[in-house]
């Protein structure tokens, strides 16, 4: 089961105090990591469809995990973490962070999204690789418009003799 965060890298990314962190950690051991873990099942769960997962499968790379996964889960944890420590419900920063984290949740259904997706995440066969698929047009032109229904009469002929026995 991977995890895409530690206890140290999300006090760095989210905006609440470290000591809320500190002391949700310090009277609820473990909990915080179990948060991390939820979310990070919720993410890649969001994400199965479009981009392979888990995020950090590369070979022999050390940090493979995107930033922006790490990003969106520390937005997404900060709210479960202040609700546990208690929160003033007038509380105007809080407030921003639920904001913030409501803001994580639309940008991952962004991601989500295969055909308006504004973020493109790595394969995690290729740590540059891309699951986003640039195609051409499948069309082509010819200098006659009538070249084109000359080869489509032909094509269509010869799938009507090719063994069914009723064309000619």
């Amino acid at each position: 089961m991977a995890t895409y965060l530690t206890f140290d890298l999300l006090k760095g990314l989210i905006t609440i105090p470290d000591e809320f962190v500190n002391e949700v950690e310090a009277r609820y051991p473990g909990w915080v990591e179990a948060q991390i873990a939820a979310y990070s099942r919720w993410v890649e769960a969001q994400l199965r469809k479009r981009y392979a997962t888990p995020f950090n499968a590369y070979d022999g790379v050390p940090d493979p995990t995107p930033p922006q996964i790490q990003f969106w889960l520390a937005r997404l944890v900060a709210v479960p973490v202040w609700l546990k420590r208690g929160v003033d419900p007038n509380d105007l920063q809080f407030e921003e962070v639920r904001t913030d984290r409501d803001n994580a949740r639309e940008e991952i259904a962004d991601a989500a999204n295969s055909e308006t997706g504004l973020y493109d995440l790595p394969l995690k066969v290729s740590k540059d690789g891309s699951l986003i698929v640039h195609g051409g047009p499948f069309s082509y032109s010819e200098q006659s418009p009538y070249v084109a229904f000359d080869r489509q009469r032909v094509t269509g002929r010869n799938e009507d003799n090719s063994g069914s026995g009723t064309g000619g």
